[in-house]
């Protein structure tokens, strides 16, 4: 399994719109080939600061959505809105606790 988080800093004034947009898109990046989990994130302490967890079953399957026409669109989108340059981890799981 490989998992992929990606923090986003958002303008105040555009939280709103990015969360309307991000509720319309997240089903098909759910489900897009090879994603198996999206959940989105948002800071305790700076309520204009999110992350999105997604786990996909192979490495190929992120770069296959990343290069993705549904990608394109929404980080374009998703870009307009940021106030600071995003981060991204790639990681594996080693040990969950349920």
């Amino acid at each position: 399994m490989f998992i992929r988080i990606v923090k986003m800093s958002f303008e105040p004034s555009q939280v709103d719109d990015f969360l309307a947009y991000f509720e319309s898109k997240k089903h098909l990046i759910r489900n897009f080939e090879g994603c198996e989990f999206l959940e989105l994130y948002r800071d305790k302490q700076d309520t204009n600061i999110f992350f999105t967890y997604s786990y996909w079953k192979e490495e190929s399957d992120l770069e296959n959505y990343r290069n993705s026409e549904l990608f394109n669109t929404v980080w374009a989108k998703t870009k307009q809105f940021f106030n600071d340059k995003p981060e991204a981890w790639s990681v594996d799981k080693l040990i969950s606790l349920k």
